[in-house]
Formats: C-alpha cells, sequence, structure tokens
C-alpha cells in the first residue's frame, strides 16, 4: 500500500477495531529539500488517505491512534513538558508534527476515538538508537555529545507497546499523549551508565563541531544527537499506566 491510493486501503480497514498507522520516512537523514518534503508528505499525505477512506466506510475503526512525535516540544534542560503544560515551537521539526497532528484531528469522525502518539526514543535490540549508542560505546566513543545537558527522553520498546494497549482499552483517553518513560536523563549521565553496563572504562566526547562534520558522512542531522527532549507521560500516570522499565537502568537491563 503507499500513502495516495485509498482503494487497498478501504479493503484492508473496512470493519477492523483498530487502526495504528505509524507511516512516515525517517528522520535520521539530512535535512536537504527532497528529504524535507519527503519527511512532511509521508506523514501528511498517508494521515489525508486514511481519513479519505474512512468517510467512506460503513464500519470504520472505532479507534485511530496516529504517530507523532515527543520532538513537537521546545528544546528544554530545565522545563518538563506535559501534555498539558508543554511548549510547543517553531522549527522544521516542530513544525512538521504540529502539521501532522493537525491534519490528524481536522477532521472529526462520530464513534472514532483519535489518539496522536507523541513518542520519545524508543529504545529496542532491532534497529532504532540503542544498538548505535551501543556501538559507539563499544568504540570507546560513548562520551557525551556536546555539553552533555541535553535531556533524552526514551522508552523502552515493551512499554511502548503496552502503552499503546492501555490507550486502546481505555476509552476515556484520546488527543494528544506523551508516550516516553516518566524519568529523562540527561545525555550525559545516559552515556556514563551505558559504558558502565557494557564495561567500557572511558568514552571520548564528542564536541558540536565534531558531531557537525560527522553528521555529513552518515548522513543525519546533529539536532537527532543534541535536542533537549525532556517530556513527561502525565496523562498515561495519571491515568495508573504502569511502566515496566521506568529509569534509564532497568532498561539496560532488558536491552
Amino acid at each position: 500500500m503507499d500513502s495516495k491510493t485509498i482503494v487497498t486501503w478501504k479493503n484492508e480497514l473496512e470493519n477492523a477495531d483498530i487502526l495504528i498507522n505509524l507511516a512516515g520516512k525517517s528522520v535520521d537523514c539530512r535535512y536537504n529539500e527532497k528529504n524535507k518534503k519527503e519527511i512532511y508528505n509521508s506523514r501528511i499525505n498517508s494521515t489525508k488517505a486514511l481519513q479519505k477512506a474512512i468517510n467512506e466506510f460503513q464500519n470504520p475503526p472505532k479507534i485511530w491512534l496516529n504517530a507523532s512525535s515527543a520532538t513537537i516540544y521546545v528544546h528544554s534542560e530545565t522545563h518538563l513538558n506535559t501534555e498539558k503544560n508543554g511548549i510547543i515551537g517553531d522549527d522544521f521539526s516542530m513544525n512538521i508534527c504540529k502539521s501532522w497532528e493537525k491534519e490528524f484531528f481536522n477532521t472529526e469522525n462520530q464513534n472514532i476515538r483519535k489518539i496522536a502518539l507523541r513518542t520519545s526514543i524508543v529504545l529496542g535490540k532491532n534497529g532504532g538508537a540503542f544498538p548505535k549508542f551501543k556501538q559507539i560505546s563499544q568504540l570507546g566513543l560513548g562520551g557525551r555529545q556536546g555539553r552533555g545537558n541535553q535531556m533524552m527522553s526514551w522508552i523502552h520498546i515493551d512499554d511502548f507497546c503496552e502503552a499503546v494497549n492501555f490507550i486502546i482499552e481505555n476509552e476515556n483517553l484520546k488527543g494528544a499523549i506523551n508516550i516516553t518513560a516518566p524519568k529523562p536523563l540527561s545525555n550525559k549521565k545516559m552515556m556514563k551508565q551505558l559504558r558502565e553496563k557494557i564495561k567500557m572504562p572511558f568514552g571520548i566526547p564528542s564536541p558540536v563541531w565534531l558531531l557537525e562534520i560527522a553528521a555529513i558522512f552518515i548522513k543525519t542531522e546533529t539536532e537527532l544527537m543534541l535536542k533537549s527532549r525532556n517530556v513527561y507521560p502525565e496523562i498515561l500516570i495519571e491515568n495508573g499506566f504502569q511502566f515496566r522499565y521506568d529509569d534509564f537502568e532497568k532498561s539496560l537491563e532488558k536491552l
């Protein structure tokens, strides 16, 4: 299926109980004009196509969970962003998230509960950020990145799946929800705990100028490493969700 044609989507989703849309080009790339356009279109077009398909359903899903990102909040080293008091800013990444959620919530369908998953860094063994953090630490490069003060909001992949299931089962939950562990920590502390876990006695720090050069060669953006995502899952906590991995050390034990 693609993000523009609704015929196959209709065939799959008519009479379905739940729709979970995680479509979107990875932001782990250089932010040139081509990639920016693909990042935007892959999110907006897929959401728009699904909405168009749902409008034609006789029996649409009762729950629609759409991906979003904790990157919607501004860089913050001290302010803890909840769904109620989170500060949303204005740059490429934040505007992508704002446009994504605007498209998602733009249409209100009766009897369809919509949730935007404002997800932080998901940590798992197979792909994503954790294997990369582990690899650079094993090479002795697992020191702080930049000043190391940037806050790292994260969630273990098992808790991510459980949080999605929790939201599905709790019919009072809707709107934008932070999907992140309750204890963000600084980049400096995160890298230190990781080094200790893999028994690496040192980690060479990476100053910003070095990260800028490295980002060009590995075709990514330093924002992914340097932006401070200081996010708290207030709605999940208030509604009784229990994290299995509520701090980074517990998560490391599993990972």
